[in-house]
């Protein structure tokens, strides 16, 4: 049902698309071998206008897992946008020589025009403040793999709520799961968007609230979903400085929590989360990036059209 399709928003996905992709991740976590060749003699391109490390690498894992090539670039600087290249011109040119392209961008709206621009398939791997599917794609992945389910929780997203795109994306996913229920956890200044808050929640009925202090909503949460305040997204320096700290994870916060609770981030961390709790048995943020790869194995097949 995917072949040929570019992947910009996790809505682009029908419910019934989602679990085909999702099942198909778990496939290949249960037989990696059985997959090893099957995008022999494809080729993907990772354009990547802003740093990354797991994003990147874990598509460019996935691809090479897969019996795959793999080419591209990993900043701006290092490609022919430095000479004022346009992205739909530097799209149809990629499209000569790739079969796929995952592309990370500042500019919100880059990774769509993209993939007007060409018949090539195209994943959007994050633009701006926008969108980020193939995190929330990893990120249902891992709880439906950890929590045995998407539906019947309680989630608390905590940190930057208004920047996080991890975040806006995975409300927009999870929202169209039974009785789900939000926690958002953030300083007034980093509340999510207006739209969010208007157009997925209070639009469709979810259940949420917005409180400032983690710890007063611990014991609620059946998943708790961290995220750092992220210094490129301010214009101010000052204003960093000063939210940086506001929610720290540590082991006397987790004291009120589920013994059951799952603890994720789609990283990288700084300091929300203290390394304190990374042997803690409910912290899954490691495999959840291990997760991320397997699903962008999934992904890349369904859009190539391929099969074991």
């Amino acid at each position: 049902m995917l072949k040929g399709r570019s992947l910009i928003e996790p809505m682009d996905l029908s419910l019934e698309e989602l679990d085909e992709l999702l099942d198909l991740a778990d496939s290949i976590i249960g037989e990696p071998a059985s997959y090893a060749d099957v995008c022999k003699g494809k080729v993907l391109a990772t354009l990547f206008y802003e740093p990354s490390t797991r994003t990147r690498l874990s598509f460019e894992a996935a691809m090479l897992r897969l019996g795959g090539s793999v080419m591209g670039f990993s900043s701006a600087d290092s490609s022919s946008a430095a000479k004022g290249e346009s992205v739909a011109d530097t799209i149809r040119t990629i499209a000569c020589y790739a079969d796929i392209a995952a592309m990370r961008h500042p500019k919100e709206g880059a990774p769509m025009v993209a993939a007007m621009s060409t018949d090539m398939p195209v994943i959007n791997a994050g633009d701006g403040g926008h969108q980020h599917p193939t995190q929330t794609l990893t990120d249902l992945l891992t709880i439906r793999s950890l929590k045995g389910r998407l539906n019947n929780f309680t989630v608390g997203l905590c940190g930057d709520l208004k920047f996080g795109r991890t975040v806006h994306s995975l409300i927009k996913a999870l929202s169209r799961y039974e009785n789900i229920r939000f926690v958002l956890i953030s300083p007034e200044e980093l509340r999510i968007p207006e739209y969010i808050r208007e157009e997925v929640l209070v639009k469709n009925n979810i259940e949420f609230k917005e409180v400032e202090r983690l710890e007063n909503v611990m014991d609620e949460l059946d998943v708790l979903y961290m995220t750092r305040v992220q210094k490129e997204r301010f214009f101010n320096e000052a204003d960093y400085i000063r939210l940086k700290d506001s929610y720290i994870l540590n082991a006397e916060k987790l004291e009120k929590a589920k013994s059951d609770m799952i603890i994720l981030h789609p990283l990288p961390r700084v300091n929300e989360i203290s390394v304190e709790v990374d042997n803690d048995p409910r912290a899954c943020y490691f495999k959840q990036a291990k997760y991320g790869m397997f699903v962008r194995m999934a992904l890349i097949m369904k859009l190539l059209g391929v099969e074991k």
